[in-house]
């Protein structure tokens, strides 16, 4: 790779600046994802301004404009703009580093957090009721053992995708999650009922442990999009418009707050690896926080035994 001079510096354009910064990127070990991400995400910012001048002119107004551009011709609502924003904010901060340009703080807009959606209890029984093995298609099956498991473990759809069928110890009651999103492996518990859920799953379907959980009709692994296609079909087909493979996680961290389950577990069992972004799951819940509200608050509870006080 040939040697950023200071006179190369300055007539460094903003497209060979982004393309070091995915080289870094790669460099870095980023998951595919991410780097597709970062390339997807700078299609807006190369419509928004001219990728062949120099990375120099690049200022914090520069950024300014580009969220004012945004608004103005895009659909993007104000978490989507700082979706956006994140990418080339780390692209920019990379080019900081680099002393290619002026250092400057990059600031997230304010954009109020929609209420997540999840699955009522209703929805859910008519999800979960077991299909008639003698009579469904395996499509069907997997796609009902494939929700369970989704509920029962709170995992987003890439990491159940690679799970295989030796992760699943039922002696000791665990998972082993080998592809998270912040690439670290962790395991987590098995529930009994998603234990028996999966032993009748895999004496139907056969396989060898390497073999994956939830495979394509090859064996190999599934993509994604065939799965949210299994569920999106197999929830309209059961009266549920709601088709979100990632609805199952946050209905898994709603129903384990209710039930009084304690932030940190939740925290190691999603995979966050900040505590902030499990606080955040609270908030997606509106009224269903407002059940037995009387019951639980002290002054509801105080007010029913205070005497009145005389002045």
């Amino acid at each position: 790779m040939e040697k950023i001079t200071m006179s190369k510096r300055s007539t460094l354009s903003i497209q060979e600046a982004f393309e070091m910064f995915i080289r870094k990127c790669k460099i870095k070990n980023l998951t595919d994802l991410s780097i597709s991400s970062y390339q997807k995400k700078m299609v807006h910012f190369y419509e928004f301004i001219d990728k062949n001048q120099p990375i120099t002119t690049i200022t914090s107004d520069t950024v300014d404009d580009y969220i004012l551009w945004l608004r103005e011709n895009t659909q993007a609502n104000d978490i989507t703009i700082n979706s956006y924003l994140r990418s080339v904010r780390a692209f920019l901060y990379y080019c900081m580093e680099c002393n290619y340009i002026p250092s400057f703080k990059i600031s997230l807009i304010k954009a109020e957090k929609k209420i997540k959606e999840t699955y009522t209890d209703e929805e859910l029984i008519r999800l979960l009721q077991k299909p008639n093995t003698d009579t469904c298609t395996f499509s069907c099956y997997k796609t009902w053992v494939f929700e369970n498991y989704l509920l029962g473990t709170g995992n987003r759809i890439s990491t159940a995708l690679d799970i295989h069928i030796g992760d699943i110890n039922f002696q000791s009651g665990t998972i082993t999650l080998r592809k998270t999103k912040n690439r670290k492996q962790q395991i987590i518990p098995l529930s009994h009922t998603l234990a028996d859920i999966l032993q009748e799953y895999l004496q139907i379907r056969g396989g060898d442990t390497e073999d994956y959980l939830f495979c394509n009709e090859y064996g190999g692994k599934a993509i994604e999009r065939t799965y949210q296609q299994l569920v999106r079909r197999y929830n309209i087909k059961r009266n549920v418009n709601k088709t979100s493979c990632h609805c199952f996680r946050h209905t898994f961290a709603k129903n384990w707050i209710l039930q009084g389950g304690d932030m940190f577990r939740l925290q190691k069992i999603l995979g966050h690896s900040d505590l902030t972004v499990t606080k955040e799951y609270v908030n997606m819940f509106g009224q269903d926080l407002q059940m037995d509200f009387e019951k639980f608050n002290p002054l509801d509870n105080l007010s029913t035994n205070k005497k009145t006080i005389r002045m």
